[in-house]
């Protein structure tokens, strides 16, 4: 009897302790992120797509964020919301290893982090969140878009709240936060996801004839010489939304041999996208974006590719609902290298709502 009620008094110990450790600190492997990450084999979560994220409610006036980067990375940046009202980005650098949330008062209040940049900036690593009454967030059960694309899609050269044009790098630039997808799943009130890589293309880059978008998609990182490869069974998106073809159409950097854009090699390389993503998401319905960077020849070029795509697949009957297409309004980009701006990004998802609200 004794010995049984000696279990007993360290088993009602036990249960003691548990709930204040899990509740002043929620370690990465207990946290519920959304979009392309890992759990390294120590433990970490590795944030690796662009606006991956991650939800958390924590009670009093401040909370920390313990991070970590690649050996070969400086810096790099995540953002965050706190109580629903998006804050800032924040520089996660080499040399700090933790970041500090601050509320104003000492309710109880909400956090969702996202990455900032993209897979090819670099992982940002998690390894524990500490605080008073910490509790890990479930994304919300809504339907999921998936949006693939190019830099534009990502976010980048849009944000100019930490340096002017030209003076840092790529990635202190880039708010993937405020790009038009998160815009409208906002609006919709439903999850996203980005599959986005800066540069690349349908069949090549802006300036070489590789990677492509087919060639990185099923990689984890998005690059090409990666051993990832990503698990597509985790996500179902309602919508899959493919923004190419900028890239291809460019005019290179003037330095790198540049073949003339081949609209024949264009059509047969998305076509063929389609049906690799098809294979992943048999249920999702597809739509393709046109490009607002593009004007002129060069934007009705797209247009016409577009279409004919959009007809080459409907016609193959292997999709359960036709290709949904959306042309851009023309736009002069207020972002750095000619690209979107956050405001800019806002006049796109304005553009986009009623299409996606339509698709859902």
């Amino acid at each position: 009897m004794y010995k049984v009620f000696l279990v007993y008094i360290l088993m009602v110990f036990a249960c003691s302790l548990h709930p204040k450790e899990q509740a002043n600190v929620l370690y990465a492997k207990d946290l519920y992120p959304y979009g392309r990450s890992e759990i390294t084999t120590d433990n970490t979560l590795n944030l690796i797509s662009s606006a991956v994220h991650f939800g958390f409610t924590f009670q009093g006036k401040t909370c920390t964020i313990y991070t970590s980067l690649p050996s070969w990375l400086d810096h790099n940046y995540l953002q965050y919301e706190l109580d629903g009202v998006y804050q800032k980005r924040i520089k996660v650098s080499k040399n700090a290893n933790s970041v500090t949330i601050k509320a104003s008062n000492d309710g109880k209040h909400t956090v969702w982090i996202y990455k900032a940049t993209e897979a090819t900036t670099g992982g940002i690593f998690i390894d524990k969140i500490e605080g008073n009454n910490l509790n890990a967030l479930h994304p919300s059960p809504a339907p999921l878009i998936e949006f693939i694309g190019n830099s534009i899609t990502s976010g980048a050269q849009s944000d100019v709240s930490e340096m002017p044009c030209g003076v840092g790098e790529y990635r202190d630039y880039t708010n993937a936060y405020m790009a038009y997808g998160p815009r409208v799943a906002r609006a919709l009130g439903v999850n996203f996801i980005l599959s986005s890589v800066s540069g690349i293309g349908i069949y090549r880059t802006w300036n070489k004839d590789e990677p492509s978008m087919p060639q990185v998609y099923e990689k984890t990182d998005f690059q090409v010489e990666s051993k990832s490869s990503w698990n597509f069974k985790l996500y179902t998106p309602k919508v899959v939304s493919i923004a190419l073809g900028t890239n291809d159409l460019s005019d290179g950097d003037g330095q790198s041999e540049r073949a003339p854009f081949d609209s024949s090699r264009f059509v047969t390389a998305y076509i063929d996208f389609i049906r690799l993503v098809h294979s992943k998401y048999a249920d999702a319905r597809i739509a393709l974006l046109s490009s607002p960077m593009e004007s002129g020849v060069k934007k009705i070029l797209l247009e016409r590719c577009l279409t004919e795509i959009k007809k080459n697949i409907d016609d193959l009957h292997f999709l359960n609902e036709p290709v949904a297409v959306y042309f851009f309004e023309p736009m002069q980009p207020r972002g750095c290298s000619n690209h979107p701006s956050i405001e800019d990004h806002a006049i796109l998802a304005k553009e986009l709502i009623p299409f996606f609200k339509k698709l859902l």
